[in-house]
This record gives C-alpha cells, structure tokens and sequence, in this order.
C-alpha cells in the first residue's frame, strides 16, 4: 500500500506541465479527431497561453494563438531534450525550479518515511506519502498549493519522529 502511494505521488510530481509538455499536448493528433469529433469537420483549434516571456514583460493576460502557432509548439516539442539542463530557457522560473525541488525533498521524506516504518506507523506513513496531492494548479496557484504541501509534509514528519522517540523512550 506506501509502494503504491509513493510510485503514484512521485509520478505526479514528476509529471508536471511545463511548456514542452503543453506543445507535445497541443499537437497530439487525437485532440484533432476529439474536437471534429465534438464541433464537426472544419473545427479549427485556438491556444489562449501566458508564456513566460510575455509575463516576465508584464503582460498579465493569457494571449490568443491560433493553428499558425503550431510550427512553435513543434519546435518547442523538440526543445524537450533541454529540460533540466542549463540551457533550458524555462527552468530558470521559480515554479520550474520549485517543481524540481518538490521531487528531492519527496524523495528525502520517503527515505525518512522508509527509516521509520513499522507496524505502528505504516497509516502515518501512507497519509504522509499522500500529501503531494495537495499539489495542484499553475503559477500562483501552483506555488501557494506548495506552500500548504511543506507545511504538512513537515508538521507530519515532526510528529512522526517525535512518536518514534517516545516509543524509543518507552521501551528503555
């Protein structure tokens, strides 16, 4: 049962949508034959997007792209190969680096949790390997879901460890 939370909650932090993930969605064939599906045969498909360059330049909107656009999501879905490198133009942005870090500090507390299990704590621990759940949203949103995250997952693994040096204590 932890196996199956900490594979699923590692996953989706791993997963995150960033701008290549978006372009590789953007151009997947089904979405064509989703929207004729659903708005009949000539459809055509618009992107509303708020990329980073033009929020770092203060525009507060997300912008209208029509199907010309699609050359660039091609472009940026061949980009993907920079993901993580230092040569990716999106991962200097906080939320970027943030999503980053949420998969260290995840795995730190799964080592944490994994040092402390036992029978007594195994429910403790599914509970905490859940919290990534808690993770939700983009940008601003994203950011204050994290926020409530940390708080959590380090109020539990406090609690956590001061059970086990209570339980240490009380078999001396």
């Amino acid at each position: 049962m932890l196996s199956e939370q900490v594979a699923r909650y590692l996953y989706k932090l791993m997963a995150y949508k960033d701008e290549y993930e978006v372009a590789r969605l953007s151009l997947d064939p089904q979405l064509g034959v989703t929207v004729e599906a659903e708005f009949g045969p000539g459809a055509t498909v618009s992107y509303r997007l708020h990329p980073p360059v033009l929020r770092a330049l203060g525009l507060r909107r997300k912008i209208r792209l029509g199907p010309w656009f699609r050359p660039a999501f091609r472009l940026l879905r061949a980009m993907k190969v920079l993901r993580g490198t230092p040569l990716d133009p999106f991962g200097r942005t906080r939320v970027r680096r943030l999503e980053r870090e949420l998969i260290t500090e995840y795995r730190a507390a799964v080592e944490d949790l994994l040092a402390r299990l036992t029978e007594d704590t195994l429910a403790d621990c599914v509970r905490i390997a859940t919290l990534p759940d808690l993770v939700r949203g983009y940008e601003r949103i994203k950011i204050a879901s994290v926020d409530r995250y940390t708080t959590q997952l380090h109020a539990a693994l406090a609690a956590l460890q001061a059970t086990d040096a209570h339980r240490a204590s009380n078999q001396v």
